[in-house]
């Protein structure tokens, strides 16, 4: 019995940490650059957009599929630290808890 109650508590404090981790996401915000920094996206932590921003240099019409090929890797890019920062913060919520290999929270 004494098991479950420190199994309760544990999965209450996960929870609480969980929020705050979530509420923390929302107000990240990661940059992603591509084409050596002239395209760059800014995402939250939870993937939204916040803003792109475009060197006014290649504003050409001829360089339309250029500039749309770098907002995708800069999107790509910053998708990526997103993701990775939010395993990061995950690690550290659920550190000591049993969880299976591979398995991603949240679920």
């Amino acid at each position: 019995m004494k098991d479950i109650m420190g199994m309760m508590k544990a999965a209450s404090e996960m929870k609480g940490k969980m929020e705050a981790m979530q509420a923390e996401l929302a107000e990240l915000v990661v940059e992603g650059r591509s084409g050596g920094g002239m395209v760059t996206v800014s995402l939250t932590g939870k993937g939204d957009v916040r803003g792109i921003k475009i060197d006014p240099t290649l504003l050409k019409p001829e360089d339309a599929e250029v500039i749309e090929d770098l907002i995708v890797a800069a999107f790509t890019d910053a998708k990526g630290k997103s993701e990775a920062e939010m395993q990061r913060k995950m690690a550290e919520v659920t550190a000591g808890l049993p969880i299976p290999p591979g398995m991603k929270l949240p679920f």
